[in-house]
């Protein structure tokens, strides 16, 4: 098994990236196939068109020479496909990780086009891009692996590596079904290396690969008063209100200076050195744009810290949602018995997700009013996770990228959490590789959604590289 270093090996290459050019079209109509299907995994209202993504991930899997099934789970099922020589001898085996699923659409008002007809738009930066929910998380990015596997096989009859593809249906919702199927799936599962497409670039023009994904832990916290809904007019003044308690503990969240108050929030959280603190303002990230593309101008979070490290080094926490009492239309006088807000806390290596947990648990307990209980749900969460960049299948990666986009990538972090990644490393003793096409503009989670069409087209010939270096023929550099 090993990672070829030099060789193009006779144009073997160079025939799949021409396969990949002549089939652009009916790449993009496959695509937009699987966009077509609103595949919401967190509505139980879209189930069936869940088990429809699964049935046609499944199909485009056989149809250029998987073999491919519908694994059944507890909650939406995940397909599993495997390509593997016959012939004898070691070989690089890799893993492949996407998911089906996609986030809820709404505000539906806020889309420029149904979110599930995808359909080529012009953009004044990009030239053309593909709106659809979906488009960029993450069918886009599976599609592009896909894509590079059909071309290998279409010209070769097969791929530099054997590879396992594995296509989950509830990433958007938590993957409360992936660790089991993992522990008891491992043996089958097992490769060198897991190759993760849900990442970005740095820019447009240039390719990344990720060493850092910040952890999560979640929770939903409801606060309780009186025993039922009260008359603001009779009750208005000596009653406790529940969201008036609920938003000061949330307030109470953060000091002046941004920093979380949780105890212990901090207690193992490691600065970067001063050597990282360079490389990363040698990028030259432009912070003032980042915020204006969403409408801001100004940086929150901790004071005296920059954006990036923010982004990269520093946890976090925030209230994803916040409800209690009456919000429909018009006007109804309560004081609500109850009022609920969801919580997600970024995480940096060393912090421990059940030790967050706890921390809040005894915030909400210091500060709770007379009158009011407090009772948690839906808690969870996953660590940090860091890799090794001198790693032969990262060196690959990375070879792979700058052929394809005249530049070596540039190695960064990424505040978002990939829990399946600590899962590859825990419970099948697998690294990750976490190669990316998306961009920080693509709106994803948000209306109008996009993937650039360039990202989907060079996102394919990079995967088809990356297949090629992995494959290599250097076996003492073995992965």
């Amino acid at each position: 098994m090993g990672v070829s270093r030099g060789s193009d090996r006779g144009g073997e290459l160079a025939s799949v990236l021409d396969r990949l050019a002549a089939e652009r079209e009916p790449a993009l109509g496959r695509l937009f196939r699987l966009l077509a299907i609103p595949s919401v995994s967190t509505d139980p209202a879209f189930h069936a068109h869940c088990l429809a993504a699964a049935e046609w991930c499944a199909g485009a899997l056989r149809e250029i020479g998987f073999e491919a099934e519908i694994r059944p789970t507890s909650g939406k099922p995940i397909v599993v496909g495997h390509w593997r020589e016959q012939s004898a001898g070691a070989r690089t085996r890799v893993l492949f990780y996407g998911h089906y699923d996609v986030q809820p659409a709404d505000p539906l008002e806020e889309w420029s086009a149904p979110p599930f007809s995808p359909q080529l738009t012009p953009d004044p930066r990009y030239g053309t891009v593909i709106v659809a929910r979906g488009a960029s998380d993450d069918k886009g990015q599976v599609m592009t692996f896909i894509e590079a596997c059909r071309a290998w096989l279409d010209v070769h009859g097969r791929l530099p590596v054997d590879v396992t593809v594995l296509i989950e249906g509830e990433e958007e919702s938590g993957s409360p079904s992936l660790a089991p199927f993992l522990e008891q799936h491992a043996e089958e599962l097992q490769a060198d290396v897991a190759l993760v497409c849900d990442t970005g670039q740095w820019d447009e023009r240039t390719p990344a690969i990720t060493a850092f994904l910040r952890g999560l832990a979640f929770s939903e916290i409801t606060i309780t008063g009186p025993s039922r809904d009260l008359h603001s007019g009779i009750y208005g003044g000596p009653a406790r209100n529940p969201i008036k308690a609920l938003t000061k503990l949330m307030v109470e969240l953060h000091d002046a200076d941004g920093r979380v108050t949780l105890p212990g929030f901090y207690d193992d959280v490691m600065r970067p050195s001063e050597a990282q603190l360079a490389q990363w303002q040698s990028l030259g990230f432009d912070a003032a744009a980042f915020l204006g593309g969403v409408g801001l101008r100004e940086p929150a979070g901790e004071a005296g810290v920059s954006v990036l490290e923010q982004l990269w080094s520093r946890p976090t926490a925030e209230i994803n949602g916040i409800f209690g009492g009456y919000t429909g239309p018009g006007t109804k006088t309560v004081i609500p018995s109850r009022a609920t807000a969801k919580l997600s806390f970024r995480l940096v290596p060393n912090q421990d997700p059940r030790k967050i947990l706890d921390g809040l648990h005894r915030f909400v307990a210091e500060r709770l009013p007379p009158d009011c209980t407090a009772s948690f749900a839906g808690e969870g969460g996953s660590p940090a996770v860091g890799f090794d960049t001198a790693a032969p299948a990262f060196k690959a990666a990375a070879k792979a990228l700058e052929q394809e986009w005249g530049k070596p990538p540039v190695i960064i972090g990424c505040g978002a959490s990939i829990p399946i990644v600590e899962s590859f490393r825990s419970r099948l003793g697998m690294e990750a590789l976490l190669v990316g096409f998306s961009l920080d503009d693509d709106r994803i989670h948000s209306p109008n959604e996009k993937y650039n069409l360039e990202s989907f087209i060079k996102g394919a010939r990079s995967w088809a590289r990356i297949l090629h270096e992995l494959g290599g023929a250097d076996a003492d550099a073995g992965i």
